[in-house]
């Protein structure tokens, strides 16, 4: 048994899980000749919500982000989380613009590009997967681990055959809601190590309080890399603490050979980190680190259920929380079992808000609703109900193809539109995902040129997805 591999998740999910993204650039840099030292199999530092966090609360240039970490850490591979053709958004966009944010991810500094699809369909990777191996990348691709009657380990392994078949380099089992239980984890990777030949990933959380006994019997059954987060920003809704699995892994055959006195030291420097996003009131331990059995019951992962908690707040309706918590499943098997992660998590939790509120069942829908109902986030996993689907959607056909086969190109478009505050590549990108939030920051930047004290224009907007 070859060592175990570990991504630490320390510079993007650890506290995007934990603390709303807030990390800035010029807390990691500090840390980073460390981090470089410790031989990580990855570090996971870009994608996922931090690209709309440096746009929209931090006044940074995530493409300035990658650079940095790219110079500072010449030694390790560096790790994004990218949505398939979401990309970091929550639309679907054309083929050149998946291309092209790829090729520029991958020129700026990124190794593996971990892909994933919140309905596990395919056809939603492989433009990014295609795109990643074109420009010399990792194409890691993930399965969005939940649990249904249709999502059983059958699934599963058919699933990563045909991941394997797609050219994916890595396989990655991302169990966003910390519901794959460690037996089960042990008999799905013991069946992926026999199905496939490629190397297996295992991501999950500790929401549940069962993560870091999830990854143990995964690394038993022979899983090659786990995720995990330094401990000032670990477990709870995070991933489960890098030191804790080294030490358990000590002196064994699955033996990381990381240095438990660096990852101390690297401790030591994250828990100032820590405590200033405590401080700053966007890392509440309170909310993001007991343990909540209820995530098994309800599949609602942590990021999903603040948002939820917040929609129920400003309507001042927080005494109707667990009728919410117990709609969700509900309409979640209407829709056809879709894994809750981004964004279908959204969607299905403020479903079971207006289902609740409005006090008859998708009386009121939103048009993300009707847009999954209709095909347009692509092929549900499991049967729709009909009798939703018509009260929803009415008599609209219902979209069975590849929906980004419905969007022209839209890279020439993008760039006609920004182009007065056009000032290299990658700003198209920016704009092409976040149009409005990416133009303020712009029009910040342009300010600073010029000598003008400008501060952020959209700081008063305070929420985050997920």
């Amino acid at each position: 048994m070859a060592k175990v591999g570990i991504t630490d998740t320390i510079l993007r999910d650890a506290h995007q899980s934990q603390a709303a993204t807030r990390m800035r650039l010029d807390e990691m840099l500090p840390a980073c000749e460390k981090l470089d030292k410790v031989g990580y199999y990855s570090l996971e530092c870009w994608g996922g919500a931090t690209f709309d966090a440096c746009l929209r609360f931090l006044n940074e240039d995530p493409w300035e982000r990658l650079r940095a970490l790219r110079k500072a850490l010449p030694n390790t591979k560096l790790q994004m989380l990218l949505r398939g053709q979401n990309i970091l958004g929550y639309k679907h966009y054309a083929d050149d613009v998946v291309d092209f944010f790829v090729k520029k991810s991958v020129e700026n500094g990124i190794d593996i590009i971990r892909c994933f699809d919140a309905l596990n369909d395919l056809r939603n990777m492989q433009t990014a997967v295609k795109a990643t191996k074109k420009y010399g990348g990792i194409a890691e691709v993930a399965v969005s681990y939940t649990t249904s009657p249709v999502h059983t380990e059958d699934y599963f392994v058919k699933l990563a055959g045909e991941i394997e078949e797609m050219g994916a380099d890595i396989i990655c089992i991302k169990d966003m809601a910390n519901l794959l239980l460690p037996y089960d984890a042990y008999s799905l990777v013991k069946r992926l190590k026999a199905s496939t030949k490629l190397p297996i990933v295992l991501h999950t959380h500790n929401t549940a309080g069962t993560g870091a006994m999830t990854l143990l019997k995964a690394i038993e059954a022979g899983v090659d890399v786990v995720d995990t987060a330094l401990s000032p920003l670990g477990s709870g809704t995070s991933q489960p603490a890098t030191e804790s699995i080294v030490a358990t892994l000590k002196g064994t055959e699955y033996d990381t050979g990381l240095d438990l006195g660096l990852l101390s030291d690297l401790a030591a420097y994250f828990r100032t980190v820590a405590e200033r996003l405590t401080k700053d009131g966007f890392r509440d331990p309170a909310r993001v680190l007991p343990v909540d059995g209820n995530t098994l019951l309800y599949q609602v992962p942590g990021g999903m259920l603040s948002n939820l908690i917040g929609q129920l707040k400003q309507a001042n309706a927080i005494d109707k929380l667990y009728d919410v918590l117990a709609e969700v499943p509900r309409v979640r098997k209407d829709c056809g079992y879709p894994p809750l992660v981004t964004p279908t998590s959204q969607i299905v939790g403020t479903q079971a808000v207006m289902n609740v509120l409005g006090g008859e069942r998708y009386k009121l829908c939103s048009k993300e609703t009707k847009g999954l109902l209709k095909g347009e986030y692509g092929k549900l996993p499991g049967e729709v109900d009909p009798d939703v689907r018509k009260k929803v959607i009415g008599d609209d056909k219902v979209i069975t193809h590849r929906p980004a086969d419905d969007i022209p190109p839209e890279l020439e478009k993008y760039r006609k539109e920004m182009r007065e505050y056009y000032e290299q590549e990658e700003d198209v990108l920016s704009y092409a995902l976040f149009p409005q939030v990416a133009t303020k920051f712009f029009q910040a930047r342009q300010a600073k040129k010029l000598g003008i004290d400008s501060t952020m224009l959209n700081e008063k907007d305070k929420t985050m997805p997920v």
